[in-house]
């Protein structure tokens, strides 16, 4: 019964900051740039899309996204109203951010164990934020590099709750390294999606000898410092993971830009 209770609290919490719609009216730009989305049929539709996040909330753009189809524009009209949608309606889209940078993104069936099991503001905050990334499984992935390895880039998803100022203040600072320490997954050639590391990079550029020969002769900057520092227990200590995951976008620029745009 209590777990019962207790998945019920979690549902409603997690609804309450996920299912919130962005009515804001949006007014059309002399130099509008358009994108695009891909429903669950593989039917591409031009418009204006838009971001529902921000760099203070990068994840929301896991869940859904802003989009007006062009056929629905009204230029008569000086503001127009976007639809929400979300990767229960949609395969992919192509939006812009507030720079005007185009940014992909793709459903992807994938767990953020990682996130789950790191419950670094424990108690009930913790509990709730393991519950927020163990069952996001279908999720807008952004697409960071496409080719043989295709690389996405996916947050975590922050506690919900806190509880006294302390859990508060524990909660912040854990919201606040999940936005700057976001997953990097792949595939390559389709393959199960897996976490991007150090070790994982070697092992899939392996088959490329040109790859190979740079590594070994230390030609890649991201991959100079690969030292497995390990504490007395043997496990990698919070910081050193840190430090490790600090140079996986440097090894997607290097090392698996190099691979796709080299080996075959």
């Amino acid at each position: 019964m209590k777990k019962v209770l207790l998945f019920g609290l979690f549902s409603l919490m997690t609804s309450s900051v996920y299912a919130q719609e962005e009515n804001t009216d949006y007014e059309l730009k002399a130099d509008e740039k358009y994108g695009y989305v891909i429903d669950k049929n593989g039917k591409k539709i031009e418009g204006i899309v838009r971001l529902a996040g921000s760099d203070m909330s990068p994840w929301v753009n896991q869940k859904k996204v802003k989009f007006i189809a062009t056929a629905d524009i009204d230029k008569s009209k000086k503001k127009q109203k976007f639809k929400t949608m979300d990767s229960d309606d949609l395969k992919e889209y192509v939006a812009y951010d507030d720079s005007n940078n185009e940014r992909h993104f793709e459903v992807v069936k994938y767990t953020n164990t990682k996130e789950g099991f790191n419950t670094a503001t424990g108690g009930l905050s913790g509990n709730i934020k393991a519950f927020n990334n163990l069952t996001k499984s279908n999720q807008f992935a952004e697409v960071v590099t496409d080719g043989k390895i295709k690389v996405y880039k996916l947050y975590g998803y922050p506690t919900t709750f806190s509880a006294g100022q302390s859990q508060i203040d524990k909660a912040d600072q854990e919201t606040e390294r999940m936005r700057k320490n976001p997953s990097f997954i792949y595939t390559k050639k389709g393959s199960k999606l897996k976490e991007l590391d150090l070790k994982e990079s070697k092992i899939i550029t392996a088959d490329c000898s040109y790859v190979k020969g740079k590594i070994a002769s230390g030609s890649y900057a991201s991959l100079k410092n690969d030292e497995k520092k390990r504490s007395g227990l043997g496990r990698l200590i919070k910081s050193q993971i840190d430090d490790v995951m600090s140079n996986v976008p440097q090894i997607v620029d290097e090392v698996i830009l190099d691979y796709n745009e080299n080996c075959k």
